[in-house]
């Protein structure tokens, strides 16, 4: 009986670690025609430390990284892995809005649930218009204006897509601030959350949903499903 327990407790604990941690993609959110622009993709909870690539959930670092120019021309960038992070780099060669994206499917399940992790970053480069089509690219996706400053103060509006479209279901965005203060906001009926920053630096942002739902993946049987998307967003004072 003990030892039913315990197992229980550690299929349990697994799979709120796995929910708890998810990709990341960081960068600046300006950049420069012909200038080299560095991003990096971490593994981790939003106020922790990135966790060693070694120890990363299932295979989830085998994740693609993919750039969308302004011109809706993709590309998949190269990876460097160090210890626990990959970086990349690309050069801007017009003006607007890069799209860098990443997501997924974990191969194990936690549990028996599917685990399926998104990221988003956005670099507006010149005079940039905003464009969130390819933004839509991700199963699940966070979208915010990064054409504009987000300032301190000033409320931010963030649209959630699932599946291309606007989420109409509600759902919880999680906002991580510099300070270590968070929150849940609740996107409306047409997937529009807001907030309103009261530190500089940056924050971090996620969304998730999770459903019942039985088929099977990789050889096994699951009975539910849980998407997370997330997004790092930079405030100026």
């Amino acid at each position: 009986m003990n030892k039913k327990i315990s197992l229980l407790a550690v299929l349990t604990l697994f799979a709120i670690q796995a929910f708890s941690h998810a990709l990341w993609i960081k960068t600046a959110p300006a950049g420069k025609t012909g200038q080299a622009q560095t991003v990096t993709v971490i593994y981790s909870e939003p106020d922790d430390s990135p966790e060693k690539i070694a120890d990363w959930y299932s295979d989830v670092k085998e994740f693609e990284l993919w750039l969308t120019a302004p011109d809706g021309k993709k590309e998949k960038l190269t990876l460097t892995a160090g210890e626990d992070r990959y970086t990349a780099t690309f050069t801007p060669d017009k003006e607007g809005v890069y799209i860098l994206s990443a997501g997924k499917t974990a191969k194990d399940l936690g549990g028996t649930t599917v685990y399926q992790f998104n990221a988003s970053a956005f670099v507006a480069v010149g005079k940039a218009a905003l464009n969130n089509e390819a933004a839509k690219s991700n199963e699940l996706a966070l979208f915010t204006d990064v054409v504009t400053k987000q300032k301190v103060n000033k409320p931010v509006k963030l649209q959630t897509y699932y599946n291309g479209q606007p989420a109409r279901e509600k759902m919880y965005v999680s906002v991580s601030s510099p300070s270590g203060w968070s929150r849940n906001v609740m996107t409306d009926e047409n997937g529009v959350a807001e907030f309103t920053p009261l530190w500089p630096g940056s924050y971090a942002l996620e969304v998730s949903k999770s459903w019942k739902q039985e088929g099977e993946h990789n050889g096994k049987a699951y009975t539910g499903f849980w998407r997370c998307a997330t997004l790092s967003l930079d405030v100026s004072k």
